[in-house]
């Protein structure tokens, strides 16, 4: 019975608003309180603290550190001349090419909105410019930004190992592929598009041109490099990666001698406020893990599925139903430190690697940033269009045909997402 008070008062919280962080720790105080008492809550602030100071969190601040140098040192506008040069004479040529930047770009931020950010503010008015739909510039922006939470490094990524205390690198490595994939289906919807509706292409391919603007962004190639190749070589650990992600971004600005201070500075200051906002919820999720723990509750949900069904393809489904229902309601980093304690001991027991879970729920939550209410990324792409985020919806409901695509085929041919891993690690 206080479980169902205290789940329905979270609830209750977060439909009027309160903060979500706010709203986990009262509900995490609560319990603790009514079941062991006041003593039980003597040493909650070092928890908190202990809980949001993991050395693998650290990583989080520094990729998105690293990004917001990255855009305002002029490395992302040659990472679009490159990538204009490369596919820019495809018809929808500029379309394709945000989504190849958002390749380039998901590899240092790790963040979905700090990359529907970037990217949407110098793309979006380009394609309306150039006879683009607002609401398909949108779509395009944000589904394509979502590749920043597959591709490593990425921060829901980050918080999930923390959850599940399982490792990072792997978790980073079994993304390559998914989104590789999700970028080729993301452009191939993008070019049906083109054809349908007579996109413009942007220029001729120029081999002369290709060879300029691949020499004007070689330095900007060595944070991808610095970043992947550590991680993969086994040279450092993701936290060490984002740290050298960091120096890399300020060294390569540097040699560009062109990086606005200005728009750094605001970069920092909204990247603080978003890394404050996800360590609050990491703080928060202490005192309920430790609640749900303590009740017994995660352990239970597991006897439950289990006594229904042990087989895997059955359990994956519910799991991949009910995540798609969270990202309906909850910010990726609120789902990964609400969910993932409770789900793990059901993981562990129906025998689910917990790498190959790790991406499937990434998968799901890449989605859940794009279907409304909350649709973070979503909602990110139609301010920065001006466009009404139902009409844009109806555009961006075959992006995300190829990310749920993607999340099945991931889910459901686990050799897909791991076959790098066991190359690497196992």
């Amino acid at each position: 019975m206080l479980i169902a008070v205290i789940f329905a008062a979270l609830l209750v919280m977060i439909c009027i608003n309160v903060p979500i962080a706010v709203a986990l720790a009262m509900c995490g105080v609560l319990g603790l309180l009514v079941t062991e008492g006041a003593d039980s809550l003597v040493t909650i602030a070092l928890d908190m603290y202990g809980g949001s100071t993991k050395f693998s969190l650290i990583a989080i601040p520094m990729f998105v550190l690293a990004g917001a140098i990255m855009n305002a040192g002029g490395i992302t506008d040659r990472l679009i001349n490159f990538v204009a040069a490369i596919i820019g004479f495809i018809r929808g040529g500029l379309a394709m090419v945000n989504i190849g930047v958002s390749l380039f770009f998901a590899e240092i931020s790790g963040s979905a909105v700090a990359d529907v950010a970037a990217m949407g503010s110098i793309l979006i008015p380009q394609m309306k410019k150039r006879g683009y739909s607002k609401e398909f510039s949108a779509a395009v922006t944000s589904s394509s930004a979502s590749l920043a939470i597959i591709i490593p490094p990425s921060i829901p990524m980050i918080l999930y190992a923390a959850s599940a205390n399982t490792s990072v690198e792997q978790l980073f490595v079994a993304g390559v592929v998914p989104g590789l994939l999700g970028a080729g289906g993301l452009m191939t919807v993008a070019y049906l598009f083109a054809k349908r509706y007579n996109f413009p292409t942007e220029e001729a391919f120029a081999l002369a041109r290709l060879r300029e603007t691949f020499i004007d962004a070689l330095p900007a190639f060595v944070l991808p490099v610095i970043i992947l190749g550590g991680i993969f070589g086994g040279f450092v650990t993701a936290t060490e990666a984002a740290g050298l992600a960091v120096l890399a971004s300020l060294v390569v600005s540097a040699f560009y001698r062109n990086l606005d201070l200005t728009h750094l500075r605001r970069a920092m200051l909204d990247g603080g406020i978003q890394t404050a906002v996800v360590m609050l919820l990491v703080a928060a999720s202490v005192l309920m893990g430790g609640f749900l723990t303590r009740a017994q509750i995660p352990q239970q949900l597991a006897e439950s599925i289990l006594s229904v069904t042990t087989q895997q393809w059955a359990i994956l489904l519910i799991l991949n139903v009910f995540f798609l229902i969270v990202g309906f309601f909850l910010h990726s980093a609120a789902a990964i430190i609400l969910v993932i304690p409770i789900v793990i001991p059901l993981i562990t027991a129906a025998g689910i690697d917990p790498v190959h879970f790790g991406l499937v729920v990434t998968l799901n939550l890449a989605i859940g940033q794009q279907t409304p209410p909350v649709a973070s990324v979503l909602i990110t792409a139609c301010s920065v269009a001006r466009a009404n985020i139902w009409e844009v919806s109806k555009v961006n409901v075959w992006f995300v045909g190829v990310l749920l695509a993607v999340l099945m085929l991931c889910t459901y041919v686990p050799a897909v997402p791991m076959f790098l891993v066991e190359y690497f690690y196992r």
